[in-house]
């Protein structure tokens, strides 16, 4: 261990030795001046800065792209009784969501009558049965089943009247 030692001590003695301060720099310092006596480059300057008006964007009261075209098809008045949507009924808490932010959850049976439950966008779940209201299109439910929710809507016909739509929520799967 101790041999280690002295030996290491040598070596680091000998390393030391040869960086001893009569080094000859002659060359290196022949090719510094050199190089500094080389003529020096040009830059060029940076162009001038061009300035772009500002794009205003006026398609933005049109369709957009990345939806598909509607077809708009000339619907003719319906003969029949006319149908339009009870403006001076209280609206009932679920008639404030599409039936889009609507979800059937599941059934419950009480005696002869079968209530769906109804997830809204908010995550409240609520028990509707057979004429009451849903949706912002007037939505009546004609019909819960099982597995689903029969509803009839008053939707405008395009043409200044009303018509009725048929409408089945399904029960949401996963739930």
């Amino acid at each position: 261990m101790q041999a280690a030692k002295i030996t290491m001590s040598l070596v680091a003695v000998a390393l030391l030795g040869a960086c001893s301060p009569d080094t000859d720099y002659s060359d290196l310092n022949a090719f510094m001046d050199e190089v500094d006596s080389r003529p020096r480059g040009r830059i060029e300057p940076l162009p001038p800065i061009e300035t772009v008006p500002p794009f205003s964007y006026l398609a933005s009261n049109k369709r957009s792209p990345f939806e598909p075209p509607v077809v708009l098809k000339r619907v003719e008045r319906q003969s029949g009784p006319k149908v339009e949507p009870d403006f001076n009924r209280v609206k009932q808490y679920l008639e404030q969501f599409t039936i889009g932010q609507l979800a059937m959850v599941g059934t419950l049976a009480q005696g002869p009558t079968t209530y769906a439950l109804i997830q809204d966008a908010e995550g409240g779940v609520h028990r509707v049965q057979s004429g009451d209201f849903m949706g912002t299109d007037h939505g009546r439910i004609r019909g819960v089943g099982e597995t689903s929710i029969e509803l009839i809507e008053i939707v405008p016909d395009g043409i200044g009247g009303w018509v009725e739509r048929e409408r089945t929520v399904s029960l949401a799967t996963g739930a």
